[in-house]
């Protein structure tokens, strides 16, 4: 398409419509003016007779008052106007010349057969003359008053003829300039309309080569529809940038999915090698022993019993780390269901604190409660009770120093935060993100001293995700805060 090619367009469809327009006219002007003129004489004739006719009823064709209004009909409606009494005596007339007057009126009477009759009745008669000789037309009222007078009125019809072929050739010239000046006004005032279409079209095509630094700048003097579209325009640009570096976020973020996928793949595998290195070694113990016995190494009975003891020792740290498996794998595939009840924080912890008591009195742990009386959350209590048991288990196996293990709470408007902090080494920062993982130790060497399975942990993460609350760990210079938050709303 042609630039500009909606100026053209909108002046040539102006123009057509000032033509149409002055066409219009001019038919109008040719065909229903005469008609119209021609319906208002005859309105003018008998109005002019109906007033005449009241005068005549109230006797006042003679006075002065009537001679008034009689001169304004004639000369307001350029009629020519005659009253004749019975007598031939003439009342009233709008002319001097009164033979000329008469003759029409007895032309009328002794021809008006000969005459267009437009309008008749009892009192009146309106009737169309046309005067061959001169050429012209005219509307003549003949009527007889009720005391007998008589009433002759004639107004000339050519007139109107005259008045439209002037009104037809002042169409043509006023036309003309009408077309010529609706063609300059409609070229400019499209030529300001398109000027802000044009710079949109220019930011849709940059938009097209996706670039998104062009905007249409506001101009108070374009129309609200332009404003409208520009501010649009804008709008969509900045989406379809937002919307693309979006794309562009998650196509880094898909890649990072992947290198995370090869990463899970890592973790899967090592944590296959840690399963089956954490159950070699009791399974190895099991099978030893029990070969002992079977063998008979050594018949006295104290022998056999530790044999017997090393077994089920074994046997119960190999159920107790599946049965972790199992409730972990129930947490992060969403089987283990969840139970939404209010308790009182402060009783479950004291419970933890005396189930753990014979431990921390073995490593001579001493622990610190600073909890009040009553701390009341939302939860599933069994499932907490097992985050603070193993949380206290791990502060127990990691307590060093000062030997130190510290219980507190800290509230915020609608969380209850429980932090169990123990002294000794903080953990390293680089394996701060990863204790949540697994079967991942931080130093495996002591883990195994204190038989520690590497799966406390993401089960307390695990149990956490389950009621979509927050849980973490901070490192302070004297020793390790592990915490989770609970809702007490």
């Amino acid at each position: 398409m042609k630039k500009h090619s909606l100026t053209r367009q909108v002046t040539s469809i102006v123009s057509l419509l000032v033509a149409g327009a002055i066409l219009l006219c001019w038919v109008l002007n040719t065909t229903l003016l005469p008609r119209y003129y021609m319906h208002n004489k005859k309105e003018v004739l008998m109005e002019n007779y109906q007033t005449i006719s009241n005068a005549s009823a109230q006797n006042q064709l003679e006075s002065d008052e009537f001679a008034v209004t009689f001169d304004n009909l004639c000369s307001n409606g350029n009629i020519m106007a005659l009253i004749l009494q019975q007598d031939g005596k003439v009342l009233r007339s709008s002319v001097n010349d009164l033979d000329a007057l008469r003759t029409e009126f007895w032309d009328v009477l002794l021809h008006g057969d000969k005459m267009e009759v437009l309008y008749s009745n009892d009192q009146y008669q309106l009737l169309r003359k046309t005067d061959t000789r001169l050429d012209s037309e005219y509307l003549v009222l003949v009527g007889v008053l009720e005391n007998g007078d008589m009433v002759l009125m004639r107004t000339a019809v050519e007139s109107i003829r005259e008045s439209a072929a002037i009104s037809n050739r002042f169409l043509l010239f006023a036309g003309a300039a009408a077309i010529v000046s609706s063609l300059l006004v409609a070229f400019f005032i499209t030529r300001h309309i398109t000027r802000p279409l044009q710079q949109l079209t220019d930011i849709s095509k940059r938009m097209v080569d996706l670039d998104f630094n062009a905007k249409y700048e506001s101009n108070q003097s374009n129309s609200y529809e332009v404003e409208e579209l520009g501010n649009h325009i804008n709008r969509l640009s900045e989406n379809l940038e937002r919307t693309i570096s979006e794309l562009k976020t998650a196509n880094v973020e898909l890649q990072d999915d992947i290198e995370k996928k090869i990463q899970i793949d890592e973790m899967r595998k090592e944590f296959l090698s840690n399963v089956s290195h954490e159950l070699k070694t009791p399974l190895a113990l099991i099978q030893g022993y029990a070969e002992g016995l079977q063998e008979c190494i050594n018949d006295d009975a104290e022998s056999r019993e530790f044999y017997c003891d090393v077994i089920i020792d074994e046997a119960d740290k190999m159920n107790r780390m599946v049965k972790k498996l199992l409730t972990l794998n129930q947490l992060e595939f969403g089987n283990d269901q969840v139970v939404m009840e209010r308790f009182n924080m402060t009783e479950l912890i004291n419970g933890v604190a005396n189930s753990t008591k014979i431990l921390r009195e073995q490593k001579n742990i001493r622990l610190e409660l600073e909890n009040p009386e009553e701390a009341w959350v939302w939860g599933d209590e069994f499932k907490v009770e097992e985050v603070i048991t193993n949380y206290m288990s791990n502060a127990i196996n990691h307590a060093d120093g000062e030997k130190v293990i510290r219980v507190f709470y800290t509230r915020s408007e609608d969380k209850l935060r429980v932090s169990v902090f123990n002294t000794g080494q903080p953990i390293p920062e680089e394996d701060i993100d990863k204790i949540w993982v697994k079967f991942y130790k931080v130093d495996k060497a002591r883990t195994r001293e204190y038989g520690g399975s590497g799966i406390g942990l993401s089960i307390v993460k695990a149990i956490m995700d389950s009621f979509h609350q927050q849980c973490g760990v901070i490192n302070h210079e004297d020793g390790v805060e592990f915490w989770m938050e609970l809702s007490t709303k």
